[in-house]
Protein backbone atom coordinates (compact mmCIF):
# COMPACT_ATOMS: atom_id res chain seq x y z
CA UNK A 1 0.00 0.00 0.00
CA UNK A 2 1.17 3.50 -0.86
CA UNK A 3 0.55 5.48 2.31
CA UNK A 4 1.78 8.04 4.83
CA UNK A 5 1.48 8.69 8.54
CA UNK A 6 0.98 12.10 10.13
CA UNK A 7 3.21 12.17 13.20
CA UNK A 8 3.32 14.71 16.01
CA UNK A 9 7.07 14.57 16.54
CA UNK A 10 8.02 14.61 20.22
CA UNK A 11 10.74 16.83 21.66
CA UNK A 12 14.23 15.48 22.19
CA UNK A 13 14.69 13.26 19.15
CA UNK A 14 15.64 13.90 15.53
CA UNK A 15 13.47 13.38 12.48
CA UNK A 16 15.84 10.55 11.56
CA UNK A 17 15.14 8.93 14.94
CA UNK A 18 11.40 9.02 14.19
CA UNK A 19 11.93 7.26 10.85
CA UNK A 20 14.28 4.72 12.44
CA UNK A 21 11.73 3.81 15.10
CA UNK A 22 8.90 3.56 12.58
CA UNK A 23 10.96 1.45 10.20
CA UNK A 24 11.50 -1.12 12.95
CA UNK A 25 7.96 -1.06 14.33
CA UNK A 26 6.22 -1.22 10.94
CA UNK A 27 8.77 -3.57 9.41
CA UNK A 28 9.38 -1.57 6.24
CA UNK A 29 12.55 -0.70 4.36
CA UNK A 30 11.34 2.27 2.33
CA UNK A 31 10.63 5.30 4.50
CA UNK A 32 11.09 9.04 4.21
CA UNK A 33 9.67 12.36 5.38
CA UNK A 34 8.81 15.70 3.83
CA UNK A 35 10.66 18.09 6.13
CA UNK A 36 13.16 17.92 8.99
CA UNK A 37 12.35 19.20 12.46
CA UNK A 38 15.09 20.10 14.95
CA UNK A 39 15.46 17.76 17.96
CA UNK A 40 14.01 20.39 20.31
CA UNK A 41 11.08 21.09 17.95
CA UNK A 42 7.74 19.29 17.96
CA UNK A 43 4.80 19.03 15.62
CA UNK A 44 3.60 17.91 12.20
CA UNK A 45 5.83 15.48 10.37
CA UNK A 46 4.59 13.64 7.26
CA UNK A 47 6.25 10.23 6.99
CA UNK A 48 6.05 8.31 3.70
CA UNK A 49 6.23 4.54 3.24
CA UNK A 50 6.88 2.12 0.41
CA UNK A 51 6.01 3.50 -3.04
CA UNK A 52 4.68 6.73 -1.51
CA UNK A 53 8.32 7.78 -0.98
CA UNK A 54 8.44 8.40 -4.74
CA UNK A 55 6.13 11.38 -4.17
CA UNK A 56 8.44 13.10 -1.71
CA UNK A 57 9.54 15.80 -4.17
CA UNK A 58 5.92 16.83 -4.73
CA UNK A 59 5.14 17.20 -1.03
CA UNK A 60 8.10 19.25 0.23
CA UNK A 61 7.10 22.57 -1.34
CA UNK A 62 4.15 23.19 0.96
CA UNK A 63 3.70 26.20 3.21
CA UNK A 64 4.18 25.54 6.90
CA UNK A 65 2.84 27.09 10.10
CA UNK A 66 4.77 27.34 13.38
CA UNK A 67 4.32 28.58 16.91
CA UNK A 68 7.62 29.84 18.32
CA UNK A 69 8.49 30.93 21.86
CA UNK A 70 11.54 33.20 22.15
CA UNK A 71 13.40 33.63 25.44
CA UNK A 72 14.91 37.08 25.97
CA UNK A 73 18.26 37.78 27.63
CA UNK A 74 20.44 34.90 26.41
CA UNK A 75 22.08 34.22 23.06
CA UNK A 76 23.27 30.79 21.94
CA UNK A 77 25.50 29.56 19.14
CA UNK A 78 22.67 27.49 17.63
CA UNK A 79 19.95 30.15 17.87
CA UNK A 80 17.93 27.84 20.13
CA UNK A 81 17.90 26.85 23.79
CA UNK A 82 19.95 23.67 23.20
CA UNK A 83 23.06 25.59 22.15
CA UNK A 84 25.99 26.96 24.10
CA UNK A 85 25.33 30.36 25.68
CA UNK A 86 27.57 32.98 24.04
CA UNK A 87 26.02 36.07 25.61
CA UNK A 88 23.75 36.75 28.56
CA UNK A 89 22.47 40.08 29.79
CA UNK A 90 19.38 41.72 31.19
CA UNK A 91 17.12 43.06 28.45
CA UNK A 92 14.00 45.15 28.62
CA UNK A 93 11.39 43.43 26.52
CA UNK A 94 9.59 45.80 24.15
CA UNK A 95 5.88 46.52 24.52
CA UNK A 96 3.15 44.48 22.89
CA UNK A 97 2.47 47.32 20.46
CA UNK A 98 6.14 47.54 19.38
CA UNK A 99 6.48 43.79 18.84
CA UNK A 100 3.15 43.54 17.01
CA UNK A 101 4.11 46.35 14.65
CA UNK A 102 7.56 44.88 14.03
CA UNK A 103 6.23 41.40 13.30
CA UNK A 104 3.83 42.74 10.67
CA UNK A 105 6.79 44.35 8.87
CA UNK A 106 8.16 40.86 8.15
CA UNK A 107 5.17 39.83 6.02
CA UNK A 108 6.06 39.37 2.36
CA UNK A 109 8.85 38.06 0.14
CA UNK A 110 12.39 38.57 1.41
CA UNK A 111 15.92 37.22 1.65
CA UNK A 112 16.99 35.09 4.61
CA UNK A 113 20.52 34.19 5.68
CA UNK A 114 20.59 30.44 6.34
CA UNK A 115 21.68 29.65 9.94
CA UNK A 116 25.04 27.98 10.51
CA UNK A 117 23.28 25.12 12.30
CA UNK A 118 21.37 24.03 9.20
CA UNK A 119 21.96 20.94 7.05
CA UNK A 120 22.39 22.99 3.86
CA UNK A 121 25.46 21.75 2.01
CA UNK A 122 28.34 23.91 0.83
CA UNK A 123 31.05 22.12 -1.19
CA UNK A 124 29.60 18.78 -0.16
CA UNK A 125 29.62 19.47 3.58
CA UNK A 126 26.70 20.47 5.80
CA UNK A 127 26.84 23.89 7.47
CA UNK A 128 26.56 22.45 10.97
CA UNK A 129 29.64 20.32 10.24
CA UNK A 130 31.63 23.49 9.52
CA UNK A 131 30.31 24.93 12.79
CA UNK A 132 31.42 21.89 14.78
CA UNK A 133 34.90 22.27 13.28
CA UNK A 134 34.96 25.95 14.25
CA UNK A 135 35.31 27.05 10.62
CA UNK A 136 33.82 30.27 9.31
CA UNK A 137 32.07 30.14 5.95
CA UNK A 138 29.95 32.53 3.93
CA UNK A 139 26.35 31.63 4.65
CA UNK A 140 23.96 31.14 1.72
CA UNK A 141 20.95 33.40 1.25
CA UNK A 142 17.51 32.08 0.37
CA UNK A 143 14.37 33.62 -1.06
CA UNK A 144 11.51 33.05 1.39
CA UNK A 145 8.06 34.43 2.06
CA UNK A 146 6.25 35.15 5.30
CA UNK A 147 2.54 34.82 4.59
CA UNK A 148 1.29 35.71 8.07
CA UNK A 149 2.72 36.41 11.51
CA UNK A 150 1.15 37.45 14.80
CA UNK A 151 2.03 37.85 18.46
CA UNK A 152 0.33 35.25 20.67
CA UNK A 153 1.81 35.92 24.11
CA UNK A 154 4.17 38.25 25.92
CA UNK A 155 5.66 38.16 29.42
CA UNK A 156 8.64 39.66 31.23
CA UNK A 157 11.31 37.49 29.61
CA UNK A 158 9.75 35.88 26.51
CA UNK A 159 7.30 36.31 23.67
CA UNK A 160 5.48 33.80 21.48
CA UNK A 161 4.45 34.24 17.87
CA UNK A 162 2.63 32.22 15.24
CA UNK A 163 3.72 32.39 11.61
CA UNK A 164 2.86 30.85 8.26
CA UNK A 165 5.87 30.67 5.94
CA UNK A 166 7.06 29.25 2.64
CA UNK A 167 8.98 26.00 2.55
CA UNK A 168 12.68 26.49 3.22
CA UNK A 169 12.16 29.21 5.83
CA UNK A 170 14.22 28.76 8.99
CA UNK A 171 12.24 29.85 12.05
CA UNK A 172 15.40 30.15 14.15
CA UNK A 173 16.73 32.58 11.55
CA UNK A 174 13.43 34.46 11.52
CA UNK A 175 13.59 34.77 15.32
CA UNK A 176 17.21 35.95 15.02
CA UNK A 177 16.18 38.70 12.57
CA UNK A 178 13.23 39.75 14.75
CA UNK A 179 15.51 40.02 17.80
CA UNK A 180 18.03 42.10 15.87
CA UNK A 181 15.34 44.61 14.90
CA UNK A 182 14.05 44.69 18.48
CA UNK A 183 17.64 45.40 19.60
CA UNK A 184 17.60 42.65 22.24
CA UNK A 185 19.28 39.25 22.48
CA UNK A 186 17.35 36.02 22.75
CA UNK A 187 17.00 32.46 21.52
CA UNK A 188 14.25 30.06 20.46
CA UNK A 189 12.99 28.26 23.58
CA UNK A 190 10.12 26.25 22.09
CA UNK A 191 9.10 25.53 18.51
CA UNK A 192 6.07 23.63 17.22
CA UNK A 193 5.15 23.02 13.60
CA UNK A 194 1.36 23.28 13.77
CA UNK A 195 0.53 22.80 10.10
CA UNK A 196 2.00 21.56 6.82
CA UNK A 197 -0.07 22.99 4.00
CA UNK A 198 -3.59 22.04 5.16
CA UNK A 199 -2.56 19.13 7.42
CA UNK A 200 -3.00 20.24 11.03
CA UNK A 201 -1.34 18.97 14.20
CA UNK A 202 -4.77 17.78 15.37
CA UNK A 203 -4.71 15.19 12.56
CA UNK A 204 -1.40 13.72 13.74
CA UNK A 205 -0.76 10.59 15.77
CA UNK A 206 1.68 10.62 18.68
CA UNK A 207 4.76 8.49 18.08
CA UNK A 208 4.11 6.34 21.16
CA UNK A 209 0.59 5.56 19.88
CA UNK A 210 1.98 4.43 16.52
CA UNK A 211 4.50 2.21 18.29
CA UNK A 212 1.60 0.74 20.29
CA UNK A 213 -0.32 0.04 17.07
CA UNK A 214 -2.83 2.88 17.41
CA UNK A 215 -2.61 5.01 14.29
CA UNK A 216 -4.30 6.01 11.05
CA UNK A 217 -2.85 5.37 7.60
CA UNK A 218 -3.34 8.12 5.02
CA UNK A 219 -3.55 7.04 1.40
CA UNK A 220 -1.17 8.86 -0.93
CA UNK A 221 -3.97 9.58 -3.40
CA UNK A 222 -5.87 11.51 -0.72
CA UNK A 223 -2.75 13.49 0.18
CA UNK A 224 -1.88 14.33 -3.42
CA UNK A 225 -5.50 15.21 -4.24
CA UNK A 226 -5.36 17.94 -1.59
CA UNK A 227 -2.55 19.57 -3.56
CA UNK A 228 -2.93 18.70 -7.25
CA UNK A 229 -5.69 18.47 -9.84
CA UNK A 230 -6.39 14.83 -10.73
CA UNK A 231 -7.20 13.37 -14.15
CA UNK A 232 -8.68 9.93 -14.73
CA UNK A 233 -6.93 8.52 -17.78
CA UNK A 234 -7.36 5.46 -19.98
CA UNK A 235 -5.63 3.42 -21.46
CA UNK A 236 -3.56 3.16 -18.30
CA UNK A 237 -0.85 1.28 -20.21
CA UNK A 238 0.22 4.63 -21.67
CA UNK A 239 0.85 5.91 -18.16
CA UNK A 240 2.63 2.75 -17.04
CA UNK A 241 4.93 3.12 -20.05
CA UNK A 242 5.55 6.82 -19.33
CA UNK A 243 4.13 7.99 -22.68
CA UNK A 244 3.36 11.60 -23.49
CA UNK A 245 -0.39 12.13 -23.46
CA UNK A 246 -3.07 14.70 -24.26
CA UNK A 247 -5.36 15.94 -21.50
CA UNK A 248 -8.43 18.15 -21.58
CA UNK A 249 -6.98 20.74 -19.20
CA UNK A 250 -4.45 23.59 -19.12
CA UNK A 251 -3.30 23.05 -15.53
CA UNK A 252 0.52 22.94 -15.33
CA UNK A 253 0.91 19.82 -13.19
CA UNK A 254 -1.62 17.03 -12.62
CA UNK A 255 -1.82 13.61 -11.02
CA UNK A 256 -3.01 10.70 -13.14
CA UNK A 257 -5.60 8.43 -11.53
CA UNK A 258 -7.27 5.26 -12.76
CA UNK A 259 -9.85 3.14 -10.92
CA UNK A 260 -9.27 5.33 -7.85
CA UNK A 261 -5.55 4.51 -7.80
CA UNK A 262 -2.68 6.96 -8.18
CA UNK A 263 -0.30 6.26 -11.05
CA UNK A 264 1.89 9.26 -11.89
CA UNK A 265 2.54 12.99 -11.91
CA UNK A 266 2.39 14.63 -15.35
CA UNK A 267 3.42 18.13 -16.37
CA UNK A 268 2.36 20.30 -19.31
CA UNK A 269 4.86 20.30 -22.18
CA UNK A 270 3.59 22.31 -25.12
CA UNK A 271 0.21 20.92 -26.15
CA UNK A 272 1.00 17.56 -24.54
CA UNK A 273 1.74 16.29 -21.03
CA UNK A 274 4.91 14.44 -20.12
CA UNK A 275 5.55 12.08 -17.20
CA UNK A 276 7.49 13.68 -14.36
CA UNK A 277 7.39 10.70 -11.99
CA UNK A 278 5.69 7.35 -11.84
CA UNK A 279 4.23 6.61 -8.43
CA UNK A 280 3.58 2.87 -8.62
Amino acid sequence: MSYALYINKPKGITSFDVCYKLRRVLNTKKIGHTGTLDPNATGVMIVLFDSSTKANQFLVTDSKEYVCKVKIGIETDTLDIDGNIIDEKECTIPSKEVITSLLSSFIGKQKQVVPMTSAVKIDGKKLYEYQREGKQIELPIRDIEIFDIELLDLDKDSFTFRTKVSAGTYIRALARDILMKLNVIGTVEELTRTKVDDICIEECDNLEDVIAGRYQKHDLLDIMSRRYFSCDYNPIKDIENGKRIKLNTDIEKVIIVHDNELYAVYQKDGDMYKCVRGLR
